[in-house]
């Protein structure tokens, strides 16, 4: 039996001695956003991300040690991203399970494969990144932090390959949020032929 549109929102909380967040989605929303993470540029490409996925999405984060760095609480959203996501999709009943997208912006481009077939894994391509500058305290290397403890939260293969990494950060990242969206929006629809779990296993966990 197919999942019904209105079965996959959920709210989900995580706690811990470095972070508290807590967050609600929608997987087949109309892409509003409200995100308070304490790291402007993140909220900026959640918003992105949400936007062209389709994705309803609220998370703040209520407690943070970013009086130190923003690493805990960059992994962290990561993490609460993709729980939350697994936990939107249930028993994955339905969903197309593969995605691809591109974006661009001016010379540079990312590209993002996905799969949600239970197991996590990243592997990230940042073609000509040495010159690019650190900006609202993030930098490429919580790119691939964040990224990571998505995909092994969700149980997601995902590749993401950025070419020509431009020198400014805010565009580099938006060509990668925007091509997650909506290639995880590709991944995540309902496809009205399959009957039941994308998998020759009868199973994703």
């Amino acid at each position: 039996m197919l999942i019904r549109k209105n079965q996959r929102k959920v709210k989900f909380e995580r706690k811990s001695t470095e972070t508290e967040i807590i967050a609600e989605l929608n997987l087949d929303g109309k892409g509003s956003a409200n995100v308070k993470t304490g790291i402007g540029i993140l909220d900026h490409m959640l918003e992105l991300f949400a936007f062209h996925g389709l994705f309803d999405l609220k998370m703040e984060v209520k407690k943070a040690d970013t009086e130190i760095d923003i690493h805990h609480t960059n992994e962290d959203i990561g993490i609460v991203l993709g729980k939350i996501f697994k936990k939107a999709l249930g028993d994955m009943n339905g969903i197309k399970r593969f995605g691809f997208a591109a974006a661009p912006m001016e010379s540079t481009f990312s590209e993002v494969i996905l799969d949600i077939g239970g197991r996590g894994y990243l592997k990230l391509d940042l073609q000509g990144a040495s010159g690019t500058k650190i900006q609202d305290g993030y930098a490429l290397t919580y790119l691939e932090h964040f990224l990571e403890s998505f995909a092994n939260n969700l149980g997601a293969n995902l590749v993401v390959n950025v070419n020509n990494v431009s020198e400014d950060l805010h565009t580099t990242l938006e060509t990668a949020f925007k091509a997650l969206g909506l290639a995880l929006c590709d991944a995540v629809r309902i496809e009205s032929r399959r009957g039941g779990v994308p998998s020759t296993k009868g199973i994703i966990d």
